[in-house]
């Protein structure tokens, strides 16, 4: 399984990073996880037909910006959107006129699902749980290939976060904090807070994303935080748009 971010950052787009999305291509199916403007990287990654899985962790629009773009894709694919539920309405809201195509409107094979509680509607074993952020936000931890991958943004301190990184070969954990800086009730996580987690959880290795564009401003930043979290989780790297991880 190989999963590359093609984009890290929270909040906005800078010089070194388009707002956040993940994506895992395991042998049957693509997963993507968020829809921030590195989605639009998508047609130099996607190479065959296997269906695709998008996974939303909330609605703020640096996850969602991307759905703007995808009236630019060709993909032939199925692509299945799904999110916890009480989403889908509010999200519809924004992808149609006056603000975006519908996607009824796109030559896509674009299928929308609230998930439930067993995720009966994924074909591999997957769960989400509530995150600690300012609006819900939700985690996910999926298993494919024989490898487990948890994916937790945005949030702060969060015993789910534990629980969806439990033994996991990956964990994607936000950092959009600064390191020793502390968000309180916006649910957010600085270097320490997301190490911390990975160790509890006792996964295999961290990758940090999601970096605040106006806090992460330079390469040096991001390696900064890696190294501030190694102290306390020694495999902890800071992920980069465009990086590619064999897992």
């Amino acid at each position: 399984m190989k999963l590359t971010f093609l984009g890290t950052n929270g909040w906005y787009d800078n010089k070194i990073g388009n707002t956040v999305c993940a994506l895992l291509e395991s042998e049957k199916y693509y997963i993507i996880f968020d829809a921030g403007n590195g989605i639009y990287k998508l047609p130099t990654r996607i190479k065959s037909k296997k269906p695709i899985f998008l996974f939303l962790s909330h609605l703020h629009l640096d996850h969602i910006f991307g759905f703007h773009i995808f009236p630019k894709f060709k993909f032939k694919n199925e692509i299945n959107i799904s999110c916890p539920k009480g989403l889908k309405k509010n999200l519809m809201k924004v992808i149609d006129h006056p603000y975006a195509m519908p996607f009824r409107e796109m030559k896509l094979n674009v299928k929308i699902k609230e998930l439930s509680k067993d995720c009966r509607e994924i074909p591999f074993p997957s769960e989400y749980k509530k995150l600690y952020h300012i609006d819900p936000s939700f985690g996910y931890r999926i298993t494919l290939d024989g490898k487990t991958v948890a994916y937790c943004s945005d949030t702060g301190v969060s015993r789910n976060s534990i629980r969806l990184a439990r033994n996991a070969d990956i964990l994607i954990h936000e950092c959009a904090a600064a390191p020793k800086f502390v968000s309180g009730k916006w649910g957010h996580s600085n270097p320490e807070e997301a190490a911390g987690i990975a160790k509890k959880a006792q996964c295999k290795k961290l990758f940090l994303t999601h970096f605040a564009a106006n806090k992460y401003t330079a390469g040096k930043d991001r390696r900064r935080a890696e190294k501030v979290a190694r102290i306390i989780f020694k495999n902890t790297f800071a992920a980069k748009d465009d990086m590619v991880v064999d897992i």
